[in-house]
């Protein structure tokens, strides 16, 4: 069932100056493994990625529908076929938004983050995760007490490194500090990036955290939720996220007639790569070296062995990329 060449094609960037590597390509488990996806196929779909190298596989406590099933599905599966293999993968979580109800639902909070760790290891089964991120900065909370608790949960065992989520890059830097004095192992940030998003490049986000403090990072949302795709040039189809009334994020209301131009634009160049909108998209937001890797969620097996064909062609060249910024506008 493991595919024991499994390391052949990967590609594997180091984590800033850590002693990690992550693979250019990880699996998020945001939005497929709710209670309504099949369990059966959502097994396939990570079992297939680590057979093509995929070593990271990234969570959250509210992940689902409902909260935290998505670690309970993902602890099955390590229970089922990957734990044998637990030494070689990276597992991520993250705690920030809301778990339940009352005044500690979420933030950053001692008493929050010490509760969702504690919840996090029992729904995937296992004693440690990777890397445990604070999942968006939090106003409310002084920075310190946040910081400290990440310290402790990685003093306590449960973490082996820590990472912060959508954060900009004076956040970055403020938290730093306070992670440098109490000897943190902070390596990773994940924001949100894609053609369509490009806020850290205005932020100086990337630069910030690999130059300045020395650590990597993992963007989401590459695909800007599905929209960057040969899906919705000519219609909506039935089965697309944005026909899912129960859909937050992404809606029909996203798919503009201005959308649908950029889109038949981007497709000529695309076309041109011998890629799809949703491969080239892939290869646009890892290919500067600092971005350490992209997140990829599927929700069909076809569209996983799609998204691991971007191995094949990551390079572009500079009038690629100046037509690229002539179509959606830096």
């Amino acid at each position: 069932m493991i595919n024991p060449d499994r390391y052949n094609k990967m590609i594997y960037r180091k984590l800033g100056k850590s002693g990690l590597k992550l693979p250019v390509l990880s699996f998020g488990l945001w939005q497929n493994f709710s209670k309504d996806n099949d369990y059966e196929l959502c097994k396939k779909m990570i079992i297939e990625a680590f057979n093509h190298g995929i070593t990271h596989f990234d969570l959250a406590n509210n992940y689902g529908p409902p909260p935290g099933y998505a670690e309970m599905v993902f602890g099955r599966i390590l229970k089922e076929v990957l734990l044998p293999y637990r030494d070689e993968l990276i597992i991520s979580t993250k705690a920030g938004f809301k778990m339940w109800e009352g005044p500690y639902q979420n933030g950053g909070s001692r008493k929050y983050l010490m509760s969702s760790i504690d919840q996090s290891l029992e729904r995937l089964g296992i004693p440690y995760v990777d890397i445990f991120y604070h999942h968006r900065f939090d106003e409310e909370t002084d920075l310190y007490e946040t910081m400290l608790a990440l310290r402790d949960i990685v003093l306590q065992g449960k973490a082996l490194y820590i990472g912060l989520s959508n954060y900009n890059s004076q956040q970055l830097k403020e938290a730093y500090k306070i992670l440098r004095v109490l000897n943190v192992p902070y390596v990773i940030t994940q924001p949100s990036y894609s053609m369509l998003n490009r806020w850290i490049e205005h932020d100086g986000l990337l630069d910030t955290q690999f130059d300045e403090l020395g650590g990597g990072s993992i963007c989401y949302s590459a695909l800007q939720q599905g929209l960057l795709t040969n899906k919705y040039i000519d219609d909506i189809p039935k089965d697309s996220r944005a026909n899912n009334p129960n859909s937050i994020w992404f809606t029909k209301k996203d798919i503009t007639e201005e959308v649908r131009y950029k889109l038949k634009q981007l497709d000529v160049i695309a076309k041109a790569r011998n890629q799809s909108i949703a491969q080239m998209a892939l290869a646009w937001v890892i290919r500067n070296p600092k971005m350490t890797s992209t997140l990829i969620s599927t929700s069909k097996l076809s569209q996983l062995y799609e998204n691991l064909q971007v191995l094949d062609n990551l390079e572009f060249t500079d009038e690629e990329l100046k037509m690229i910024d002539e179509i959606i506008g830096k």
